[in-house]
């Protein structure tokens, strides 16, 4: 009988084990799925730029200076090697899109233009998605976060050395509020 009590409890404290080990394994892969996204998402962004330059460039030839930064902005997110040096030149990237679509207030054929307003749409929606992925990914890694440090899966997270993912966070340049002067 006691052989039998000893088993069972050798049994349930394994199965414990596994349980939490398997539900650390599980938040840290979501978290990592949702940087995948923003990769996604910025791979999107990215390939639809040349288009967009493309298209201002036969509206506006003498805006070369704003299309060129555009480009060399969307080479950077492209050649950033880890999440956070691609969120950090993505944050370029839009003050250079933002001064393109300033662009199109200047010229009227080219805010008329089918093609380009299917671009800002392209961008406007890949934009939602790049800030839910981000929205996501932070949540994910809060999550993974709080497993990784309470007990008793922080004992389970140091044996296997479960490291805490960073939070994705604006720069405080862009934390100001936009003033609006008429």
């Amino acid at each position: 009988m006691k052989l039998a009590i000893v088993i069972i409890v050798i049994v349930v404290v394994v199965a414990l084990y596994a349980i939490l080990y398997n539900g650390l394994v599980r938040s840290r892969n979501q978290a990592q799925e949702f940087e995948s996204q923003i990769d996604v998402q910025l791979k999107r962004r990215t390939d639809l730029i040349p288009n967009l330059v493309e298209t201002v460039k036969g509206y506006a030839a003498h805006e070369k200076s704003t299309l060129e930064q555009v480009v060399q902005m969307r080479n950077s997110v492209v050649a950033a090697d880890n999440l956070q040096d691609k969120v950090a030149a993505d944050n370029r990237l839009t003050g250079a899109l933002r001064q393109v679509f300033a662009l199109a207030e200047n010229y009227p054929d080219l805010k008329a233009n089918q093609e380009f307003g299917k671009l800002m749409e392209e961008l406007t929606n890949t934009e939602n998605k790049v800030a839910y992925s981000r929205q996501a990914y932070n949540s994910a890694v809060q999550y993974y976060n709080t497993a990784t440090q309470t007990f008793p899966r922080n004992l389970i997270a140091h044996i296997h050395s479960f490291q805490p993912m960073t939070y994705l966070q604006i720069p405080e340049a862009e934390k100001a509020a936009p003033q609006v002067k008429f």
